[in-house]
């Protein structure tokens, strides 16, 4: 669980708490956790493990990821830094929103296979920040340069490619997953 998800947690619990009318006290003796430590977390003091945030939402009759994203729901003001890695299971692909907000924002890097087909719900945009890149939808076929966006409204199947090394495309969505086609 990510530091900024912990941390913003807390006013997720406490407004669970006060929904249910309960005291922290109630809640400590539900979950087994001191009152202490129930009042850092709500005060964002204390970043709870994945097992004390699960004993908190069991006390409060919900879920950890419930309380998670209820947290995500909040106010946020967040930077994420050029020279912060992107995820080691995906080299090439960084997001630059964290958490799981509303808004979607992917930086691809690199080399990206053409055969790939994506449909997302919700609609997007594409902007070649660096290089080139060829994408494919509705049976047609858009070259794309440094500066170019591209709008896909929700439902478009469509794949993409780089055609310079070192291009770097950002994508843009609101809600909804990615998807690959059939």
């Amino acid at each position: 669980m990510a530091d900024k998800e912990t941390l913003r947690v807390g006013s997720a619990v406490r407004r669970r708490r006060r929904a249910l009318a309960l005291t922290l006290a109630a809640v400590a003796e539900r979950s087994g956790l001191s009152v202490p430590f129930l009042s850092q977390i709500e005060n964002e003091r204390a970043r709870p493990s994945t097992r004390s945030l699960d004993r908190v939402a069991v006390a409060l009759d919900t879920t950890a990821a419930e309380l998670l994203a209820a947290a995500d729901s909040a106010r946020v003001v967040d930077v994420v830094r050029a020279d912060e890695p992107g995820d080691p299971l995906d080299e090439g692909i960084r997001s630059l929103v964290r958490g799981h907000q509303q808004l979607r924002a992917v930086e691809f890097t690199g080399e990206q296979e053409g055969d790939r087909e994506y449909q997302h719900r919700n609609d997007e945009l594409m902007y070649v920040a660096d290089g080139a890149a060829e994408v494919e939808a509705e049976g047609r076929a858009y070259r794309l340069e440094k500066g170019d966006t591209l709008y896909l409204s929700g439902g478009v199947r469509h794949r993409w490619r780089a055609t310079l090394p070192g291009t770097r495309l950002l994508v843009v969505a609101v809600g909804g997953h990615v998807e690959a086609g059939p």
